[in-house]
C-alpha cells in the first residue's frame, strides 16, 4: 500500500482570486498535486479575462510546483438544455471557457449540464433532448480540441443523475472523444449508488454504459445527507454519512486510484478544501 500512497494524485478546488497562478500556489500549500478552479465568477455570465502574461505565469507555476492536471469547473448558471436566453448564454460561456482552458494547458471543464425544467427526470419530449445535443455539438465544434467537456453526474433531479442518460447524450453526440465524465462521491451517495460494497459492480456497469476510458476526474466529498436522499450538500471527510470504506476503495482500487481525486469539501475552518482533508484522503490508502 505504501506505493499507492506515493502515486495518488489528490487535488482540491481552490480560489483563483488574484489570478490562476495564485490558485496553483494555494493547491501546493495544502499538499495537493492537482487542481480545480473557476475560470471566472461561477454565478455570473462574465467570461474569463486572462492576458498572455497571466497564461505564461500560470503555466510556469503549474510546472514548477508539479500541479497536474488542472481542470476548470464551469459556472453554475450553465443550462445547455434551455431553449431560451439561458441556453444561448450557456453555449457562449462554454465556448469561451474551453478555449481559455486550451490556452492555459487546462484539460477541460467539469460541467453541470443543466435541467430539463420539468417535474419528470427525463426530457419532456424528443425535441428537448435534441436541443441539448445540438447545444453540446455546437460547443465542441467551436472550441479547441485540446480541452475536454466533462459531464458531472448529479445527485438531484437534474441531467446526469443516471448513467443511462449520460451514455445516451454521449452516443447522440456521435461518441465525440472530448466528452468525458467527472464522478462526484457526494452526488453518487445521495443518488443511491453504493461505492462501499458495490464498488466493482458499479464500475463494471459504468464501463458498459459509458466506458471507463471516458472517466477523467473524481470529485471526493463526504455528504451531509443520507444515502438516496437526493440532497447535494458536501461535508468534510469523516464528518458526513459516506462510509469510510468508500474513500478507501477510491484510493486503493482501479480505476479511481489512478485518477485525479479532487476535493470540494467545505474545509474544517470553513474556507474550502484544506490540508486536513488532503491528509485524510491520502491516509485512507494506508
Amino acid at each position: 500500500m505504501s506505493k499507492e500512497k506515493t502515486t495518488l494524485n489528490i487535488g482540491a478546488h481552490q480560489s483563483a482570486a488574484g489570478g490562476y497562478a495564485k490558485a496553483v500556489q494555494r493547491a501546493a500549500d495544502i499538499g495537493a498535486t492537482s487542481l480545480q478552479l473557476f475560470s471566472s465568477s461561477p454565478r455570473s455570465w462574465a467570461g474569463a479575462n486572462i492576458s498572455k502574461e497571466d497564461v505564461e505565469e500560470f503555466r510556469q507555476m503549474k510546472d514548477e510546483l508539479g500541479i497536474d492536471p488542472v481542470v476548470f469547473h464551469a459556472p453554475y448558471l450553465i443550462n445547455l438544455a434551455d431553449r431560451g436566453g439561458t441556453g444561448e448564454k450557456s453555449i457562449k460561456a462554454m465556448i469561451e471557457e474551453l478555449n481559455v482552458a486550451a490556452r492555459c494547458g487546462i484539460i477541460g471543464s467539469v460541467v453541470h449540464v443543466g435541467s430539463w425544467k420539468t417535474d419528470d427526470e427525463s426530457p419532456e419530449d424528443e425535441d428537448h433532448f435534441e436541443h441539448l445535443v445540438t447545444s453540446l455539438k455546437t460547443v465542441l465544434e467551436e472550441t479547441d480540441s485540446a480541452a475536454d467537456f466533462l459531464i458531472e453526474n448529479m445527485g438531484t433531479r437534474k441531467i446526469g443523475k443516471g448513467f443511462e442518460e449520460i451514455g445516451r447524450i454521449i452516443d447522440a453526440c456521435d461518441g465525440d472523444e472530448r466528452l468525458k465524465v467527472c464522478l462526484d462521491t457526494c452526488h453518487l451517495h445521495v443518488a443511491g449508488f453504493d461505492l462501499a460494497d458495490g464498488y466493482d459492480d458499479f464500475f463494471q456497469r459504468f464501463d458498459k454504459l459509458i466506458g471507463l476510458e471516458r472517466l477523467s476526474v473524481i470529485h471526493v466529498n463526504d455528504s451531509r445527507d443520507d444515502f438516496g436522499s437526493l440532497r447535494d450538500r458536501h461535508a468534510n471527510l469523516g464528518e458526513g454519512e459516506i462510509p469510510e470504506g468508500v474513500f478507501r476503495n477510491l484510493t486503493t482500487k482501479s480505476p479511481t486510484k489512478d485518477l485525479p481525486l479532487i476535493l470540494e469539501t467545505p474545509g474544517f475552518e470553513g474556507k474550502g478544501p484544506d490540508a486536513k482533508n488532503v491528509k485524510i484522503l491520502r491516509d485512507s490508502a494506508l
